[in-house]
């Protein structure tokens, strides 16, 4: 292992969700339910995206690579709570633990930074759209994505180097169905203030300039489009009310738990399913159900395959 030799908790208790056995089976049965729609629906849309060459543009190449970061999102933690839920002992290893704290922040992370490129796309969709195949060509979106991954990465790394070194003697009991990083460094026997202040600043400075950043954008995309015809408007609007949603129900949990990582509430166990699990579904709901394009092309690949099955 990694940490020092005070470090003598080899594994982590996870209280989860309720001790009552009747709510964990309802919560079994919603979250499950939740958790194949979301991976199912979000590969969907990888491969519809994929066979459809009219989805061949900047703005579908970003929002596949979405769908796959919430099909990671949703096999980080999810797969373990369903089956928790049927174990009496739920138990993670340190190393599972640590692992649980990087592959979240990594996701979220890259998540934040790619809806900002996703809303940058979209500025120069409305605004500037006699220079949009220009300025959105493939080079920059592939750039887009790989600076997406990168942040994600640096950003968990920047807090797994200072967490998996710190004393865990003693306490081990995580008040939450996953590894939560602000629960675990709680653990730890050592005064976790200077942590605690790194934790915050390094997450609230990710969070907090993406979501500042979206907000600028749209706000000027808004602006811009009141100056449009009323049917580009409409189309342009119904567009931005897709992102914005997601926008909002993305960073609200998150700025939540950054702005008080350390002073829990028994509802934020409940954000924190919304934010782990339900979050990733929001992708085939809002941005793609209500797509036309999406939604044509989903039935021309399930014609295509009727007619081959028919064949």
């Amino acid at each position: 292992m990694a940490h020092t030799n005070e470090s003598v908790v080899s594994e982590f208790v996870l209280l989860g969700l309720s001790n009552s056995w009747e709510l964990q089976l309802f919560f079994f049965a919603i979250f499950s339910v939740v958790y194949v729609t979301s991976v199912l629906g979000n590969v969907l849309i990888i491969v519809i995206i994929s066979f459809d060459s009219h989805l061949n543009s900047p703005m579908y190449f970003l929002l596949s690579n979405l769908s796959f970061i919430d099909i990671c999102q949703s096999n980080f933690a999810t797969p373990k709570m369903l089956v928790d839920f049927f174990v009496e002992h739920k138990t993670i290893s340190f190393e599972g633990c640590m692992a649980q704290i990087f592959l979240l922040h990594s996701f979220v992370g890259s998540e934040m930074v790619l809806l900002v490129a996703m809303a940058y796309d979209r500025f120069i969709a409305i605004c500037k759209p006699l220079h949009y195949s220009t300025i959105m060509n493939q080079r920059l979106c592939i750039i887009f994505v790989s600076i997406s991954w990168a942040v994600g990465i640096l950003h968990s790394v920047s807090h797994l180097a200072f967490t998996v070194d710190l004393p865990f003697c003693g306490p081990n009991e995580v008040d939450s169905f996953f590894c939560d990083l602000p629960l675990v460094i709680e653990l730890a026997c050592m005064d976790t203030y200077e942590m605690e202040i790194m934790t915050l600043t390094n997450s609230g400075l990710i969070s907090l300039s993406c979501f500042l950043a979206l907000i600028i954008s749209y706000m000027i995309i808004l602006i811009s489009v009141r100056h449009r015809s009323s049917s580009g408007s409409s189309k342009a609007l119904s567009t931005l009310t897709a992102h914005i949603t997601v926008v909002i129900l993305f960073f609200g949990p998150c700025i939540y738990f950054y702005i008080w990582p350390f002073s829990r509430l028994s509802v934020d166990k409940f954000l924190s399913v919304f934010y782990t699990v339900c979050t990733p579904l929001l992708n085939p709901i809002i941005y793609s159900l209500r797509n036309e394009d999406v939604k044509s092309a989903m039935w021309k690949l399930r014609n295509h395959h009727v007619n081959s099955w028919k064949n």
